[in-house]
């Protein structure tokens, strides 16, 4: 059996990601396509536990890289429990998340550098990258808009300030040119149905070129 393809989400707060791969991921499942949807941090029993610690707004006074190391850690149950097994019985796993948020929000937005994530997390991760990443594109600003008049619960990273997420969203444009040739870029500033119209259409060409390749 041929190994399934691991496409990520990525964007900035606000980006709609967790609701533009959820309907992804229904939509390819009712046309027949093998494929599951998980999400990070989180995703299984262990690393929803971590998850809680990491978005709690009770552990405001935790240091920047007790949160990196936290955040690699969940990453890694994660990818042993859901995404390896999953790719193993040659299902396409969808994640809502993956490493690359890690070197955004941590790497940029922490500041603690993008070399430094990228090796923890390597370490976690062992060189298993997504075949595909959508990154759904939404200035700072539109984004916390989003997520103040949508979410009537705010996590520890929803509640930093502007210049918290200005800074990821400037690590998120470096990622993307470092990373260009497994990124599609989409305009998440339009509406959800387009978005998500957009990158169905992205990720079914991917799969039935990988169908008639076997």
């Amino acid at each position: 059996m041929k190994q399934g393809l691991f496409i990520t989400f990525e964007g900035p707060d606000g980006s709609g990601k967790t609701t533009i791969s959820t309907l992804v991921t229904e939509r390819l499942q009712a046309a027949g396509y093998r494929v599951s949807y998980t999400r990070e941090p989180g995703g299984s029993q262990i690393a929803e536990q971590i998850r809680e610690i990491i978005l709690s707004p009770a552990n405001k006074a935790m240091d920047a890289r007790t949160e990196a190391l936290l955040y690699a850690a969940s990453r890694r149950q994660h990818l042993v429990d859901v995404i390896l097994p999953g790719l193993e019985q040659g299902i396409t796993v969808i994640s809502d998340r993956f490493v690359d948020s890690s070197l955004a929000y941590q790497g940029y937005g922490r500041h603690i550098g993008e070399a430094e994530v990228m090796a923890i997390n390597q370490f976690a991760i062992e060189g298993h990258m997504p075949d595909l990443t959508i990154f759904l594109n939404v200035d700072p600003q539109t984004g916390l808009a989003r997520i103040q008049k949508n979410r009537t619960y705010l996590d520890r990273l929803d509640q930093e300030d502007l210049q918290f997420h200005e800074d990821v969203a400037r690590g998120y444009q470096e990622i993307v040119r470092k990373y260009r040739d497994r990124m599609v870029i989409l305009d998440a500033s339009r509406s959800e149905e387009e978005v998500a119209a957009d990158a169905y259409a992205v990720i079914r060409d991917l799969l039935d070129a990988q169908n008639q390749n076997r």
